[in-house]
């Protein structure tokens, strides 16, 4: 049995999972938050965030000093083992501790590159590592100006947001003075963090996407699997977004475009100097090889934690434990040859009526979960964050399960009032 820290969380998929995973495990942490109100479900009941914590610290978790000063504190009256979280946003801050703590972990320094998107690609640059063209702006006539010598189509970004906020593929200059305003309109992110407020631009690449899922220990890094995306680009002001409509693990690759990828993961981790811990890397696979389209120092989202898991054995979340406890990650069972997901996404703004079909998905033996929208959501197209639902299925024995994924999802008919607008 050991002991964690846990700073903050997210609320949902992982942020639900963690805790009974823990629990499960023997293991115990203290939960060190700002706003223990904000670990609420729905109905007002506590999160499992909450409600399985061994105690409940409230400290000013966005300011460092702090954060360190309630961590070194828990330390002196109990054992702590390690330091996590699963929120993209308090990953420097885990490091941090766990520096301060003298417990596992990558540097913190790393983590500050590797969660800023424009870090990472200087970082790149001096490593050496290929990259997408790209620039930062801070104005708008810099964005202007950068945008002119770059040449578009391109994509722009916030440095600092996650799931796809704020991520347009603008195609002129009306269409980038949209996406500028919104990366660098935002002061403060959903955790009342300040933002940079710089925008990322970089010239569009093509080719397949794909999300590598890696273990780094002692600076070694170990490839769990090659997870295919599909993406879409949904209609928004100004441009296109880009939302992830399915998974699949794992990635039906040639050998030597496997090979390549992986390659080119390691390089990018090097790079940046992440050298413990569980990361999420986002590629396309160009005419000309490997291009980084994002680091996630982190377990993938979208269900690709649980494709892996069932494949390879390998429990992202439970990774997460292991190298936050300096142990050596072990595989439990696969049960599964493939494994997809495919989501729900909605084609127009409104509100949604019904969903017609979702009565059959509990007597598919090939959905292993599922979500559907309840009638009165408001929903719109735009980013991840806009997905409605999901159909996550397994093949044990063959490598139909995207097929069987879109099929069912297919078959699903979620009606939408448009008539009702989402607010």
């Amino acid at each position: 049995m050991a002991d964690l820290l846990m700073i903050e969380s997210w609320l949902q998929s992982t942020g639900l999972m963690l805790p009974p995973l823990l629990r499960d495990a023997g293991h115990r942490y203290v939960l060190v938050t700002r706003d223990p109100d904000l670990y609420r479900l729905p109905d007002g009941a506590p999160h499992p965030v909450l409600a399985l914590a061994d105690e409940v610290i409230i400290a000013e978790t966005n300011h460092d000093a702090a954060l360190v000063a309630a961590a070194r504190e828990v330390a002196a009256r109990r054992r702590i083992d390690g330091v996590l979280t699963t929120c993209d946003y308090y990953l420097p801050a885990v490091a941090l501790v766990a520096e301060h703590l003298g417990l596992p972990g990558a540097p913190a320094e790393a983590l500050r590159i590797a969660t800023r998107k424009h870090l990472v690609r200087q970082a790149l640059v001096a490593g050496g590592v290929p990259d997408v063209p790209h620039a930062v702006a801070s104005t708008w006539e810099q964005a202007r100006k950068e945008a002119a010598s770059l040449g578009y189509p391109l994509v722009v970004k916030p440095v600092d947001m996650n799931s796809g906020t704020a991520v347009r593929k603008v195609v002129d200059e009306a269409g980038l003075a949209v996406a500028f305003a919104e990366a660098t309109g935002p002061e403060r992110n959903t955790r009342d963090q300040p933002l940079e407020r710089l925008a990322l631009l970089e010239r569009v690449v093509e080719g397949p996407e794909y999300s590598v899922e890696s273990v780094t220990r002692d600076g070694v890094t170990r490839v769990l699997g090659i997870t295919a995306k599909t993406v879409v680009e949904p209609d928004v002001e100004g441009g296109s977004g880009f939302v992830e409509s399915g998974h699949l693990f794992p990635a039906p690759l040639a050998p030597d475009a496997r090979r390549a990828i992986e390659d080119h993961i390691v390089a990018v981790l090097d790079a940046v100097g992440l050298t413990h811990g569980i990361s999420h890397t986002e590629v396309r696979l160009t005419a000309v090889g490997p291009r980084l389209i994002e680091l996630n120092p982190r377990q993938g989202g979208g269900y690709i934690f649980e494709l892996v898991r069932l494949v390879t054995g390998f429990n992202p979340l439970q990774v997460l434990v292991d190298l936050a406890l300096g142990s050596e990650p072990v595989p439990g069972p696969a049960v599964a040859a493939s494994a997809a997901v495919t989501f729900l996404l909605p084609q127009a703004a409104g509100v949604v009526q019904e969903v017609r079909g979702a009565q059959r998905l509990a007597d598919d033996d090939r959905v292993l979960a599922h979500e559907t929208p309840s009638p009165g959501r408001e929903v719109r197209p735009g980013d991840n964050n806009n997905r409605i639902g999901h159909v996550l299925v397994g093949d044990p024995t063959g490598y139909q399960a995207k097929a069987w994924a879109d099929e069912i999802a297919a078959s699903l008919d979620v009606v939408i009032d448009a008539g009702a607008p989402a607010r």
